[in-house]
């Protein structure tokens, strides 16, 4: 028998807190369970404060941060998805699907405001290799070679999305 989903939502972060929280989930997933340098989630996300966009998953009605995805508009010409990551107990819930959907609706959202000939518009992620497949389903395509980030094989993937 399934287990009945959590109730929860997501939020664009609007606060330095949020934000913080979006950060710790990143920590727990990156650092702690799957050992990525620690350095990767103190000091990047600085780099691209202003361009970025954190949505964070969250439990109602306690609040408690269970996952976070970010976009960053690189340049104006494409949107990064970077940093999804869901706490490992929420995992089976398919939480990591609608994190990717809310990002998928906020940059619709945003090119149409911003592209005046409403051409789609090219999202790239840097997918580990074991969840290639995971992005696969929402259309993303590989795009080059296999290469080495943080230590941990990736291959770039890219969506191009209708508005």
């Amino acid at each position: 028998m399934a287990s009945e989903v959590p109730s929860h939502e997501i939020v664009v972060a609007q606060t330095p807190e949020e934000r913080q929280q979006c950060i710790d989930v990143r920590i727990n997933v990156f650092h702690l369970e799957q050992h990525f340098p620690l350095e990767t989630e103190i000091d990047e996300p600085v780099l691209h404060e202003d361009n970025a966009t954190h949505f964070l998953l969250r439990l109602v009605p306690s609040l408690t941060p269970i996952g976070t995805i970010r976009t960053v508009l690189t340049n104006g010409d494409y949107y990064k998805l970077t940093r999804l990551a869901v706490l490992k107990e929420y995992r089976k819930y398919r939480f990591g699907r609608e994190l990717v959907e809310s990002m998928h609706e906020w940059v619709k959202a945003h090119a149409l405001e911003t592209n005046a000939d409403r051409r789609p518009v090219t999202i790239v992620c840097h997918s580990q290799l074991p969840v290639q497949g995971f992005y696969a389903k929402f259309g993303y395509l590989p795009e080059g070679e296999q290469f080495d980030e943080d230590g941990d094989p990736h291959q770039k993937m890219v969506l191009r999305l209708p508005l």
